[in-house]
Order: C-alpha cells, then sequence, then structure tokens
C-alpha cells in the first residue's frame, strides 16, 4: 500500500491490453491514452498527444474487425483529457483542459463531435482556472430536468495548483449547462473531505452512481448522488488498484475512467514518466484496463 494512505479495497482485474496491440499503427508510437467512455459496448479512448479518437471492441480482442483510430482533421489537435456522450442529443463531447481566454486568464473547452466521431464545433466552459496545464481533467455528461449538463473535475484539490492542489480533503467538480455561446457555471460538487487523494483525474456518472479516479493515489472513488440533486447520499467507498507482489504502486498512470456496469469500469493509463516514475509503471502504461468493484452489486 502506497504511503500516508488508509486501507482499501482492492478492484479485482478483469483483463487488459496494451493500446498499441488494439490500435496497430506504425504512425503512433506513443498513445497517451487521457479519457475513456463505455458505449454501446464498445469503448471510445482519447489521448492527450493526438487529436484521434480510438474505437476498441469492449472484449479487447486484438483482432476484432472494429478496432481503429477515428482520425480528426478538425479542432483543437491534442491535449484532450476526457470524453462523455449525451444520449440526447447524439453528441460527444471533449474536454480540453485549459486554454488562454481571450479576455485573460485560462479556461477549459469542450468540443462536440457527432455519433461518428466528426467534430462540428466548440464552447469555453465558464470557470477561471490557475494555469494552462492544472485545469479540468475529467468530464461526464448528465441530463437533470430535461437539461444538459456538463461536469468538469479539477485535477488539483480546491482547484489549485500546487502545494495547496494536493494537499487531500478539497476534491471540486464544477457544473455547467449550456448557454447561448458557451457553457455557463452554475455550481460546485465537493467531494467527502475524509477522500485522501492527492489528484484526481477522471469522473463518470450512470445514473446515480458517480466513479473518480486518482493517478497520483492510485484509486478509485465511488459515491452516489441523492435523487434528481447535486448533494452526495455518503462518503462513498474507495477501492485501490493492484499492486505488485510486494505491495507497490504498478497502476502509476491511470487517467481516464467509465462504467461498464453497476460493478465494473473500464481504465486507460497515460505513458509513464521516464525519470519520475520507476519501470515498474511501464508495464501497465499506454493501456486499457477491466476492473471489478468488489462487493458492488451487479
Amino acid at each position: 500500500m502506497p504511503a500516508n494512505q488508509p486501507s482499501t479495497l482492492q478492484l479485482e482485474l478483469l483483463k487488459e491490453a496494451k493500446l498499441a496491440e488494439l490500435l496497430s499503427d506504425p504512425l503512433d508510437l506513443r498513445l497517451e491514452a487521457s479519457g475513456v467512455l463505455a458505449k454501446d459496448g464498445i469503448f471510445y479512448v482519447i489521448f492527450d498527444n493526438s487529436p484521434d479518437i480510438g474505437r476498441i471492441d469492449g472484449g479487447l480482442a486484438r483482432d476484432a474487425a472494429g478496432n481503429r483510430l477515428i482520425r480528426q482533421e478538425l479542432g483543437h489537435g491534442a491535449g484532450y483529457e476526457d470524453i462523455a456522450h449525451d444520449w440526447t442529443a447524439e453528441r460527444f463531447y471533449i474536454l480540453v483542459e485549459a486554454l488562454p481566454h481571450p479576455g485573460g486568464g485560462f479556461m477549459a473547452k469542450v468540443q462536440e463531435h457527432d455519433e461518428r466521431g466528426g467534430y462540428l464545433s466548440d464552447a469555453w466552459l465558464d470557470f477561471p482556472l490557475d494555469r494552462p496545464n492544472k485545469g479540468l481533467e475529467g468530464l461526464a455528461c448528465v441530463q437533470r430536468a430535461g437539461r444538459t449538463h456538463l461536469l468538469g473535475l479539477c485535477e488539483g484539490n480546491r482547484c489549485r495548483a500546487g502545494a495547496e492542489g494536493r494537499r487531500p480533503g478539497g476534491g471540486r467538480i464544477q457544473v455547467f449547462a449550456r448557454g447561448s455561446r458557451r457553457w455557463d457555471h452554475l455550481g460546485t460538487i465537493r467531494l467527502p473531505e475524509s477522500l485522501w487523494f492527492e489528484d484526481y483525474s477522471s469522473l463518470a456518472v450512470a445514473d446515480d452512481r458517480i466513479a473518480v479516479v486518482s493517478q497520483a493515489s492510485s484509486a478509485l472513488w465511488v459515491g452516489r448522488f441523492s435523487p434528481s440533486s447535486w448533494e452526495l447520499a455518503d462518503q462513498g467507498t474507495t477501492y485501490g488498484f493492484p499492486l505488485d507482489g510486494e505491495g507497490r504502486t504498478v497502476y502509476c498512470t491511470v487517467e481516464g475512467v467509465s462504467w461498464v456496469a453497476a460493478d465494473q469500469v473500464v481504465v486507460v493509463s497515460d505513458k509513464a514518466k521516464a525519470g519520475s516514475q520507476h519501470k515498474r509503471c511501464r508495464a501497465k502504461d499506454q493501456s486499457i484496463h477491466v476492473f471489478a468493484l468488489p462487493g458492488a452489486a451487479p
């Protein structure tokens, strides 16, 4: 168990694969996965270092006919952090962490894509950010009272960078609704103060279930919303990613998460950082993984 982390339940690995084996393409030697979406038995993966969208069969079979990269000619081009889907409008939303805003400072942006993955438009998420590399890391689309909402997860605690952002107990999710030219900020969801995550890298919402993943803490938190509100029903449950035989972290670069079922999630991992992360982290990096949540109702 990593230092300074309380004992947690451990996720059960069901299957995993290297993304390069599923999306074999000599032009893409690095697949820095940053977000994943499970939809109709398919996993859609986005990357920090590429504009293209990965389409992967849910069985993670290397020879599945549908596995491919959906090429993108339009849009921001790189720096994508997460992907969400709006079933009412048949749209994908892709999050760009933070960009310089014409009015000063930085804000995140969301690109809108059609059901085939084609770029349509983009719009700002109206929430000021500290700096370009510490912004919104996770994105979920939720329908409430006939209105489409986007939930944006701050990377740092209290939506701050630096030491303050690494101090646990300040997880924040920003709530947005579509305005005439941008996504208007409606409010903030506070994650439990007892949650000990050092950072936050993705979130997923299905029905009243919410999942939040942390890369630095190599863990997943699962909670529930109270009916028809943005209030959390309880303190939730925290699950650790599996450790190696010596109790060391091996899932060092977990980034995206999406619900597969009430007791299963799919997660993707970024490229391990040379020099700052142990070489054992490479075994699980640039990969896609499916986990079961022990004790969760199927």
